[in-house]
């Protein structure tokens, strides 16, 4: 069953000439994507900076204002929710931010910081009872529930991302948007703070959309990979598929400029040529021709429709049947 059901989704910023006139222009953060995730899924998601992912993961949440689309949660459309509606459905996605310290309030503690959610939504009556259900929390995500009198400058980057995830889980969700969340960690802690994820995933049946700039991560966490250029979907499709057989030439590249150790006969690594394209003023037809290597006449005349190359793996290529 599908969790999340996202349907030609459009979040563009208008861009002011000045301070009274009207918007100049837009910016097309996320243009026209349309995805599926089913309950218990991770769901990868890469891209260059720029690329609109978190933008996305925001929009999924409903913090940012969406232009047009449908974002079916549960099979209930979040964009026509409004109020206190939506405050009582945010209970069931949150998010887990980039950056561990500047997502928490420096004069909380860390008992106040997850025990906050619970305030909000009501959720337990009582201070022993709120006590219980912070100390179990903690217990959760491998923090020891003495220390929730400390502040979070009192704790490592790991540990405070431990707790951010803790405050993510008090409100019981199902579905979690991850943006980077290992991407500001030691090698060592992120592959603890992975391992965590995991363990909370099968423990509570949760259900990720994980943001990642990271392929060795994502390859390793995820179920399927979404790789997202200039707001739209270049590629998707199971995360060994898509690693092992890409047939966007994006996702190729991108692939091939993982750092490896030199070996021999290993050929050099690729680089994309050229600075991603301004969300503005888009190219026309493929949004990647203008540094795509394969590029043929019609790539710059026809946005390519994203097309069936593999079960459960998609394209938007016209070349992706070719592709090597």
């Amino acid at each position: 069953m599908n969790l999340l059901e996202i349907d030609q989704l459009h979040v563009h910023y208008p861009v002011h000439s000045d301070r009274w006139g009207g918007p100049r222009a837009w910016v097309r953060a996320v243009d026209g994507l349309s995805l599926t995730i089913p309950a218990g899924e991770t769901l990868g998601l890469v891209g260059e900076s720029g690329c609109g992912k978190t933008t996305l993961g925001r929009a999924i949440l409903r913090l940012v204002p969406i232009t047009s689309g449908r974002i079916r949660f549960a099979h209930e459309d979040l964009v026509r929710l409004r109020g206190r509606d939506l405050r009582q459905r945010r209970r069931q996605f949150q998010m887990i931010f980039q950056d561990p310290m500047g997502s928490l309030n420096p004069r909380l503690t860390i008992g106040q910081i997850v025990g906050e959610p619970l305030s909000i939504h009501r959720l337990v009556s009582g201070r022993s009872a709120r006590r219980r259900r912070i100390a179990g929390l903690l217990q959760s995500v491998g923090l020891n529930p003495d220390d929730s009198e400390r502040y979070p400058h009192e704790f490592s980057g790991g540990q405070r991302q431990r707790i951010g995830i803790a405050r993510a889980l008090a409100v019981e969700p199902r579905l979690l948007v991850c943006d980077e969340p290992v991407s500001a960690l030691d090698v060592s802690v992120q592959a603890q703070i992975i391992n965590l994820l995991q363990d909370l995933q099968r423990a509570h049946g949760l259900t990720y959309l994980f943001i990642t700039h990271d392929l060795a991560v994502v390859e390793h966490i995820s179920h399927r990979l979404l790789v997202m250029y200039l707001g739209r979907m270049a590629e998707l499709g199971p995360t060994r598929q898509v690693c092992r057989t890409p047939q966007h030439p994006y996702t190729q590249t991108l692939l091939a400029a993982v750092p490896a150790p030199d070996a021999p006969g290993r050929p050099p690594r690729s680089v994309i040529s050229g600075d991603i394209p301004s969300p503005i003023h888009p190219p026309s037809g493929c949004p990647f021709h203008p540094r795509c290597p394969r590029a043929e006449p019609r790539c710059r005349e026809e946005i390519p429709a994203p097309r069936l190359v593999a079960p459960g793996h998609w394209a938007a290529c016209h070349r992706a049947e070719s592709a090597p």
